[in-house]
Order: C-alpha cells, then sequence, then structure tokens
C-alpha cells in the first residue's frame, strides 16, 4: 500500500508498505528520519515518540496506514532550519543528554507539554514524560532541562 503523510510540515509518501508496518519504521527506513529510536518496539520505553496531530505517541505501536493523511512531527521536525528549538538547546545546556538514545522522545514529549502548558510544575514534567525511560541521567537533569526551556520560554515572551 502507499502512505501518505505530512512530516515536519513536508509531504511525504511512502510506496509498497506491508500492513503490519509501524509508522517508527516508515520513519526510518523509508522516509530517511532516523531521530526516532528503536528500542523496545513495545511501547514502553518512549525512545520512538512522535507527535501524530500534534499528540505524543509511540511510533513502535501505530501501523503506518494509521497516519494516511495525517500529520507527524519528529524529533527533527523541532528545529526550525536556523538552530536548535529552544527544548533542545536547553537540554545540551542542562546537560541532560548523555547516550542520547531517549533523547528524541522526551524532547517530543517536552516540546508538547511546553507548547500545551507554557509553565509546568514539577508535576505537570513528570506526567508528560511519564512514558519515556532513560536509564543514564536519573532524570534530574532532564526535569532541569524542561524547567529552563520553560523559564527561557516565559523571558523570551516577557511573561
Amino acid at each position: 500500500m502507499r502512505v501518505n503523510l505530512t512530516v515536519n510540515g513536508r509531504p511525504q509518501r511512502a510506496d509498497d508498505v506491508w500492513e503490519g508496518e509501524s509508522l517508527l519504521y516508515v520513519l526510518r527506513e523509508r522516509l530517511g528520519l532516523p531521530g526516532s529510536k528503536n528500542a523496545c518496539e513495545q511501547g514502553e520505553c518512549g525512545s520512538c515518540t512522535v507527535r501524530l496531530d500534534g499528540v505524543p505517541v509511540c511510533s513502535c505501536l501505530v501501523a503506518a496506514g494509521q497516519a494516511e493523511g495525517r500529520e507527524v512531527l519528529t524529533v527533527e521536525g523541532l528545529a526550525d532550519g536556523t538552530g536548535l528549538a529552544p527544548v533542545q538547546q536547553a537540554f545540551i545546556d542542562a546537560g541532560a543528554v548523555q547516550c542520547g538514545f531517549c533523547t528524541p522522545g522526551l524532547l517530543v514529549a517536552a516540546d508538547e507539554l511546553l507548547e500545551r502548558h507554557p509553565d509546568p510544575g514539577d508535576a505537570d514534567i513528570r506526567e508528560a514524560l511519564s512514558g519515556n525511560l532513560c536509564r543514564c541521567t536519573g532524570y534530574e537533569k532532564i526535569m532541569d532541562a524542561v524547567r529552563l526551556a520553560a523559564a527561557r520560554r516565559s523571558a523570551s515572551e516577557g511573561v
């Protein structure tokens, strides 16, 4: 089957997709977007998190055909082409990136949180990132990064 979707604001088409193929596979192997990581393939780790029509989902659990005609935002789509997205820069500045395997999913989930809730509390951050597992950081630096991104966003908007 053919799957037509919009990825990171650009129309895309994947041909010869088999019925059981995941959105994750299509993104990585057919569309050349390796940012979303393939780890557990069971929706348990969050490293493959993308936004599907604005909602964070584990792309390993979404059949590619379910993305027909829909919008997908991957970690590659967070940056605007002139530099890193604020949440990406905050992760670097806060030291929240270690091995980097979980980072793409965390970034997509954190970006969605900050769009929906510009001034999140710690409970909001924990809830938004609860589907993403990290084996390296202990989460405190990740929390720091989301707080930093939120603070910078507030400062730039004069809030």
